[in-house]
């Protein structure tokens, strides 16, 4: 780990400045601060910038890394596009101390935009293989304070509960109440419930056990499957912004 300049620790080395891949990062940036996009947060859009989004795609889609649009990483999977990325991380509210669980890690890109933006990340997948080629990706680039694990994210990590924030990106019916008892009182949670045919991200608060709910954008993501619909594995995790 490295001090920054703004005296927070970085959990990995500043991208090379020789990186060829950055002027294609922050002209995502900039299109994400436009009023078009409107993402606001200065932390946000600085991990934005920072982390290496074409390190979690096949190399031969590395060039494609930086437009807004979802690409596919493997197994039926794709990668969310950054916008979907950008917002669920604002609205997510994340702060340097805090620790989040993300369900449906996918390549590990989120996971390890959270992790410039906290303390510590602990991310499942349901898909193995996809589990560990996060993990090694993650490795790779110098994300120590990830945490990943295969199985079924209905569930939680209940060992390393309470958390400060949750991170959902695939849609069950209604919000686990595994996910529900690990978050912390005053702790956020973003996710996107409902049916195949209506969803809407929700953005909850809970306070003194209780859940404040809000709507906050009507989306379309592929159901949670495992324990969410009694067995199976989750068969994808497109992300569709209902205009």
């Amino acid at each position: 780990m490295i001090l920054t300049a703004t005296g927070l620790v970085s959990p990995r080395p500043a991208v090379a400045a020789d990186d060829p891949f950055a002027p294609a990062r922050q002209r995502m940036v900039a299109e994400l601060a436009s009023l078009g996009r409107g993402i606001t947060n200065a932390r946000v859009l600085a991990a934005m910038g920072k982390v290496p989004r074409h390190e979690f795609v096949p190399e031969h889609l590395s060039s494609q890394a930086y437009q807004d649009r979802p690409l596919p990483i493997g197994h039926g999977q794709p990668i969310s596009e950054p916008y979907v990325v950008a917002f669920m991380t604002e609205q997510l509210e994340p702060k340097p101390a805090d620790r989040v669980l993300e369900i449906g890690t996918g390549s590990g890109y989120q996971a390890a935009v959270l992790a410039e933006l906290t303390a510590e990340v602990y991310t499942i997948e349901i898909i193995k293989d996809l589990a560990n080629q996060a993990a090694a990706s993650l490795k790779r680039l110098g994300y120590t304070n990830v945490h990943t694990r295969a199985g079924d994210g209905y569930k939680g990590w209940p060992e390393a509960a309470p958390f400060d924030a949750i991170i959902v990106t695939c849609a069950p019916g209604k919000v686990p109440q595994p996910l529900i008892d690990q978050l912390k009182d005053g702790g956020r949670m973003i996710i996107p419930v409902g049916s195949s045919s209506k969803q809407k991200l929700v953005l909850l608060r809970k306070h003194d056990g209780k859940l404040d709910r809000q709507a906050v954008l009507p989306i379309h993501f592929v159901p949670m499957t495992g324990q969410a619909q009694g067995s199976g594995v989750k068969t994808g995790k497109h992300i569709i912004i209902i205009h």
